[in-house]
């Protein structure tokens, strides 16, 4: 009775204190201030949330934002890093500098019919008008060390609990904590450090003498003459649709829609605090003759593995954690030889590569073949692809694709067709062949298994935008599994639909979203299977301005096995005035499992994307301050706890908190000179 009336409490308390927060928002003035953040916000699906490749893409756009691209100087691989452009928008982006000039005004972005309202107002996080700057070649020494920009950022995250593993297992602190230095020059250079401590990690200590558990250093030179790009350390590369190499973010369903399936060939430094999925070494792209590129690289890696008893390694362990003995034991004992490269021609819309990668490991890689479903997963010592993408982009439509091949004849094949319609309809469709066979280390392409093998779909959806305020999209998705998979042990098959709608009035925006996926999986006794059905629903109101404001509701529901709910109610506000910025949130959630589990973005320091996950029940506050001292300085704290109502413990194994409630506290440094 007395846990009911907490309940009850706290459900009261959580109602009034969003009905005052938006009473407020309607009493004050505002200036617009759209957050960029929200955009991933409304494109992310739950397979994509806490990925390593979404938060890579989020300290991509991070930097972005940070050192935005001159527009009238900008590439169109520069261009292509933008998820929300299509291959169309990049195009006629293009195709407008080059029949009028360069742009005097990020205005003239209203000239270009292909770009949208959202997407002009997204592009002005990310570009920037140099009306001065006339690019003769590449700067001097003496031009680029007078005005480059120095950057130094150190951030920390203090928990205020213990968790099991700090006081039996753990080997360093309970604090997350990383330090960043990066010196640029415009675009065309970029030197940088970056250490990176997870929780529990020795520091100074152990396997870890050299201070951090892991560093990333990189320098990159661009448009050098014929010298397009230069990489020497830690790097990503991509090559065409990510059929044999893709290092950078993976296609979500929904980002594929915006950007309608896009084909590229990139390599890029490797600035993050990502662990897994990086090339360390040197890379270049040279221009041979005008429309045709070579691109080549060499890698040379130690990589974390467990082991066999006789010394192969069984698996390749990329989450990056060494706080244990058992896993520092896993760190750095698998060594990693990788070369490829490709030759691409692009020019009046048509693009086409060939494509090569090949790996080496010093140890044998040996899963455990004896579970079915791993029974085709790569093995052995060296490995190879081949690959060729392929494509035509025209200011109507845009078609891409690539054929890949791994050493052992196994096919993949993925190819997409997007059309403008004209009166804002905009239509795509996507099919991709993966045979159970087909193997690479590197690959990462558009899937709903999570992995380029064992699947053949078709994708479809449409992007409609009928006025400026009103934008609808959708996507239906069928995928077909022939060989087993994790709790499957049979043939299945997938089905995922989707339906998205945004209206935006002044500075208000209300969105809603639906989704219906279905996936079968076996049943108790594995005798049959049977299918798992997913609706998650979300339904927000948004305000921009100086004065900022978001309501949410979320809701879940799975049937398998029975039927699990859950839902959450959040609100969060947002206050920017001249050099301070406050925002803070407030949100109840109620899940009957782990599996109806609901999910909340919150604003964070920078470089550090908040995406959390809630089950059971409780609330969750915070509160961000971020205080711009001079031009140069900028120092940001952020707050934050989860109450929960339902039970006495936290977490599990070592992370196990013996308490209800979690707080934490983010501190960041950043000084620009």
């Amino acid at each position: 009775m007395k846990a009911q009336i907490q309940r009850l409490y706290w459900l009261e308390r959580v109602v009034l204190v969003l009905f005052t927060m938006h009473y407020a928002l309607f009493t004050a003035s505002a200036q617009q201030e759209h957050e960029w953040e929200e955009y991933l916000n409304e494109v992310l699906t739950i397979e994509d949330v806490g990925t390593a490749a979404w938060e890579e893409l989020y300290e991509q756009l991070c930097e972005l934002n940070q050192h935005p691209m001159d527009m009238n100087h900008a590439s169109r691989e520069q261009l292509e890093q933008l998820p929300f452009l299509s291959a169309q928008q990049v195009e006629d982006i293009m195709a407008y500098l080059y029949q009028y000039g360069p742009m005097k005004s990020l205005a003239e972005l209203q000239m270009i019919r292909s770009l949208d309202y959202q997407r002009r107002r997204l592009l002005t996080f990310f570009v920037r008008i140099d009306d001065d700057e006339q690019k003769q070649g590449f700067p001097s020494l003496k031009t680029i060390t007078q005005y480059g920009r120095h950057e130094l950022m150190a951030t920390a995250k203090i928990p205020f609990y213990e968790r099991r593993g700090d006081n039996e297992v753990y080997k360093g602190w309970p604090y997350r904590h990383w330090l960043k230095y990066q010196f640029s020059y415009d675009d065309q250079v970029k030197a940088g450090l970056v250490g990176a401590q997870d929780a529990g990690e020795p520091f100074f200590a152990n396997k870890n003498r050299w201070g951090y558990d892991y560093y990333s250093y990189y320098v990159q030179i661009k448009h050098w003459g014929r010298l397009e790009s230069l990489v020497l350390g830690k790097y990503r590369v991509s090559m065409g649709m990510g059929l044999i190499a893709n290092n950078g973010f993976t296609m979500g369903k929904l980002t594929s829609l915006q950007n309608l399936g896009r084909s590229t060939t990139t390599l890029r430094a490797h600035s993050s605090r990502s662990s897994a999925d990086y090339l360390q070494g040197a890379g270049a792209t040279m221009t041979i003759v005008k429309g045709l590129s070579l691109t080549g690289f060499l890698s040379y890696r130690a990589m974390d593995a467990t082991l066999n008893k006789d010394g192969s390694a069984t698996t390749i362990v990329t989450s990056g954690y060494h706080r244990t003995e058992t896993e520092l034991e896993k760190k750095d004992n698998l060594r990693n030889t990788t070369f490829g490269g490709n030759i691409r021609y692009q020019q009046h819309g048509i693009h086409a590569g060939l494509n090569i990668i090949a790996a080496h490991l010093n140890r044998e890689l040996k899963p455990n073949t004896s579970l079915l479903y791993r029974q085709h997963a790569a093995q052995g010592t060296d490995f190879m692809n081949f690959s060729a993408d392929y494509g035509y982009i025209h200011h109507r439509f845009a078609f891409n694709g690539e054929t890949a091949m791994n050493k052992n004849g196994a096919l993949a094949t993925i190819n997409s067709l997007s059309l403008q319609c004209g009166n804002g309809v905009s239509l795509m469709a996507l099919y991709r062949f993966y045979s159970f066979r087909y193997t690479s280390l590197y690959a990462n392409s558009f899937s709903e298994g999570g992995s380029v093998q064992n699947e053949s779909g078709v994708y479809l959806g449409v992007n409609w935008q009928p006025s400026p305020r009103l934008k609808v999209m959708a996507y239906s998705d069928y995928a077909y599994f022939p060989w087993a998979k994790y709790q499957i042990s049979q043939s299945s098959h997938a089905f995922d639909n989707m339906l998205q709608v945004s209206y935006l009035r002044n500075r208000w925006t209300i969105d809603a979203r639906y989704r219906l996926k279905v996936r079968q999986r076996d049943n108790e006794d594995k005798s049959a299977l049977q299918s798992r059905t997913e609706y998650r629903g979300r339904l927000s109101l948004t305000y921009d301005g100086s004065f900022s404001s978001r309501t949410q509701v979320d809701y879940t529901q799975i049937v398998f096995r029975g039927q699990d709910r859950g839902w959450m109610v959040s609100q969060s506000l947002g206050y920017h005035h001249r050099w301070l910025k406050l925002s803070g949130g407030l949100g109840y959630f109620h899940t009957d499992s782990y599996d109806s589990r609901v999910y909340l973005y919150e604003s964070g320091p920078l470089y550090s994307y908040g995406f959390s996950q809630f089950s059971g029940e409780g609330i969750r506050y915070w509160l961000m301050a971020r205080a711009e001292i001079s031009r140069r300085l900028i120092l940001t704290a952020k707050f934050g706890t989860t109450d929960y109502f339902d039970r006495s413990v936290i977490g599990t194994s070592y992370q196990q908190i013996d308490g209800s409630s979690q707080s934490d506290l983010d501190l960041q440094v950043r000084w620009k000179f």
